[in-house]
């Protein structure tokens, strides 16, 4: 999930995408890819609503998905969310994820 210059680009070496231009195109395609997902719902089990094993999706787009997104990532259900850099760049304040891992286990190399 992200703009469709990226979307594109992923095609080119095999991984299928859809595009979305602003937050309730992101919502609508989060809910689809997810299942008939609520809040109330228990994680879901690979293989339970669809075959997306994980979704990869651009900075902008998870900020547009917001707390939402935050919910599923608690829950711990499938697809597993990667955040990356869009075409324009990292977004400012975002760590990387081997920030987050130094972070974590408190070692810098």
């Amino acid at each position: 999930m992200g703009d469709t210059e990226l979307v594109i680009a992923f095609r080119f070496v095999g991984v299928p995408g859809q595009a979305v231009s602003d937050p309730e195109e992101a919502l609508d395609l989060f809910a689809k890819l997810t299942g008939s997902w609520d809040k109330t719902a228990a994680a879901v089990l690979p293989g339970e609503r669809n075959s997306c094993g994980v979704l990869i999706m651009t900075e902008e787009t998870a900020d547009w998905l917001g707390e939402t997104l935050t919910e599923w990532q608690i829950l711990g259900g499938y697809p597993l969310v990667v955040e990356i850099p869009g075409t324009m760049g990292r977004l400012p304040g975002r760590k990387t994820l081997m920030d987050s891992i130094r972070e974590a286990i408190g070692v810098h190399v």
